[in-house]
């Protein structure tokens, strides 16, 4: 059981044959604890609960699993482990579970604040961040513990952001019990719509969908020019949704797409930029979205679809835009379309489209059947598991053992999200015990001077700064808490407040100095980080724009009368597609600098809305009748061009 990590036998400890089949019983525990409370399963059995008692549960699970398969220096094999790593795992088991077992009781001696609840608290706050930053790096975590020594010493700064003291026995049992702190939130979101939303991708990669799609996206676009990009682009935005995280995305997708992408002619550190863009933007993609979508419902008290049909526009133009340059990038570099010969064939695509079905599934309970999101995400789970079983893919249907294995596969997937979740409760918690989020939106405002031009551009910053080196669900937390309600308060719509925040929040993904989801890309590529970073903002400009646009004209994120809507849409992918030509050095030809900057700048005036501000309507219309002057002229001047196809 126990062995030597040396060979001097200086370090004993948990062999894996040991510790991995406990790490895996945790992790489907977790699983099957979530979804039975997602399926409301107690009720059936007259059994009563209080959430935050099964999100101990949860947790409880959660860290005992960090702490077995997470050595404590980032990046370390982990072979065996050691007694101390054993004795915080433990540790974590008994503090949470206690929690679990005696909340009802407990919860109401916060402000008593007997050993019973500061001990345990204690413990629970200091598991939780040493598992985030085994998980997740030291940023996170000098936030959070930033955060907590304002609440310990708020007194004593000066000015608007003075806050209350408080004793550190009330502090430590408040995030630990109250619903406001570690099981607050996040935690709920986590627990129940992620979880459910994580093991509906688990089952899809167990089944063959992972394979379907990126066949399909191979076989849709590997006929034009350019098409490595394409399936790129299609793939990552498929799955990017569902991973929860952006550098997984990369991470999971790119080790299949960027070498296509560099084969095929691509510079390494493009080839790594789109792939970065396009799995950052999958978040932000309906119908799945990623679970800062979810979160975002749950602060805004408002259904999902209605964040779901916001984000549709501002999503489909994130995708255009990096399209259309995918498409002009291979046309100025004379990159042809993928072999035939390597293509899948489509009789064999075309026996995979059961796996549409499942999200066909899904979308109708979200949406029509009007189901919370992790019922739906278990229904359309079913859906895949039935039609697998029965059709399966490609002659391979999967086993009863590769489907429960999911349960292991979802359970340590989730670890990650989880912790953060945890750790953002207790940002949320010292925003509401210490009345920092009242006094930081006042600032904001003070700022900006309650000009709404000057808290965009300021916000815009603070988010990119915030989010660097964050997990995406991190940086939405903390921007949804400290900079969105300033946006509100100067009258900006609260969904286009979220979205903004959310944006640029997920722009620090791509946004050199710190760009965790290039820099993961370009790893893989082996191309230059900086210059995989700088390729990268250039792909995903029309992150940049369009949040600055849907907040000043909310036709862009479907509200509105149904004409406005529909111009704004037409104009701005209009204005897209010449921004993106200017951005690429080519429409019909090659783009001489002054051609680029005409193109540009009528794209720029056709992205903005006619609703903008009094006289915008004659911008856009300046925009769109002088892109299409310049487009006509491109076209028409003798050049020669080669005549790959287009997508």
């Amino acid at each position: 059981m126990f062995r030597s990590t040396t060979p001097g036998g200086a370090v004993r400890g948990l062999s894996q044959r040991f510790w991995q089949p406990l790490a895996d019983g945790l992790a489907i525990l977790l699983i099957l604890i979530a979804t039975g409370w997602a399926l409301n399963v107690p009720r059936y059995f007259d059994v009563g609960f209080y959430p935050q008692q099964v999100f101990a549960a949860i947790l409880a699970c959660t860290l005992p699993i960090a702490y077995l398969v997470m050595p404590a220096r980032r990046g370390a094999a982990r072979l065996v482990v050691p007694w101390h790593d054993l004795l915080l795992a433990a540790a974590s088991l008994i503090s949470v579970s206690y929690i679990a077992i005696n909340y009802p009781e407990l919860v109401l001696l916060i402000f008593s604040r007997p050993l019973a609840v500061w001990l345990p608290g204690l413990l629970v706050v200091l598991l939780v961040l040493e598992a985030l930053r085994r998980a997740t790096g030291w940023a996170l975590v000098i936030i959070i513990v930033v955060f907590l020594a304002y609440a310990l010493f708020g007194d004593a700064i000066p000015g608007r952001l003075q806050g209350r003291a408080q004793p550190w026995q009330m502090l430590v049992g408040y995030m630990a019990f109250d619903s406001n702190g570690i099981l607050g939130l996040p935690m709920s979101v986590a627990a129940t719509v992620v979880i459910a939303f994580i093991l509906f991708g688990s089952l899809l990669a167990a089944t063959g969908g992972t394979r379907f799609f990126t066949d399909a996206a191979m076989l849709g676009m590997g006929r034009f020019r350019g098409g490595s990009m394409k399936i790129a682009v299609l793939a990552s935005g498929l799955f990017g949704s569902i991973s929860g995280s952006a550098v997984a995305n990369v991470v999971g997708t790119g080790v299949i797409t960027i070498p296509m992408i560099k084969r095929d002619g691509y510079p390494a550190h493009k080839a790594g930029a789109i792939e970065a863009v396009a799995s950052t933007g999958g978040q932000l993609m309906p119908p799945v979205m990623g679970a800062s979508a979810f979160l975002m419902a749950e602060f805004l008290a408002v259904p999902y679809s209605t964040i779901v049909l916001a984000a549709l526009v501002p999503a489909i133009l994130y995708y255009v835009a990096l399209f259309i340059q995918a498409d002009l990038e291979a046309a100025r570099m004379g990159i042809s379309a993928i072999p035939k010969s390597e293509l899948p064939a489509s009789r064999g695509v075309l026996l995979g489209l059961h796996f549409v079905f499942a999200f066909a599934v899904l979308i109708y309970a979200l949406f029509v059947m009007r189901w919370q999101p992790e019922r739906s995400a278990l229904l359309g789970a079913l859906a895949l598991i039935i039609t697998s079983l029965v059709f399966g893919y490609q002659g391979n249907r999967p086993s009863l053992r590769a489907l429960f294995t999911t349960l292991s596969t979802t359970g340590h997937a989730v670890v990650e999200i989880i912790l953060i979740s945890a750790a953002s409760g207790l940002v949320i918690g010292v925003l509401n015990v210490t009345g920092l989020s009242f006094n930081l939106t006042y600032l904001l405002v003070q700022i900006g001077g309650g000009s709404a031009v000057v808290l965009l551009g300021l916000s815009a910053v603070v988010c990119i700064i915030l989010g660097m080196g964050l997990p995406t669900l991190g940086v939405y937390v903390l921007l949804a808490a400290l900079v969105a309600p300033a946006l509100i308060q100067v009258g900006i719509e609260p969904v286009a407040a979220h979205l903004y925040v959310l944006y640029f929040g997920m722009m620090s993904m791509i946004t050199p100095p710190i760009a965790m989801a290039a820099f993961a890309a370009a790893s893989i590529a082996r191309a230059p980080a900086m210059a995989t970073g700088w390729a990268a903002m250039k792909f995903g400009w029309s992150a940049y724009v369009i949040p600055v646009l849907f907040v000043f004209s909310p036709s862009l994120i479907l509200i509105g009368a149904p004409f406005e809507i529909a111009l704004a849409i037409l104009t701005a992918v209009a204005g897209v597609w010449l921004v993106s030509a200017a951005l690429a050095g080519y429409f019909a030809g090659r783009l001489g600098t002054g051609r680029r900057l005409l193109f540009g700048l009528f794209g720029m005036m056709a992205l903005i809305p006619a609703g903008a501000f009094d006289g915008a309507l004659w911008t856009d219309l300046a925009g769109v009748l002088g892109g299409v002057a310049v487009m006509a002229l491109d076209y028409l001047r003798p050049a020669p061009r080669k005549s790959e196809g287009t997508a």
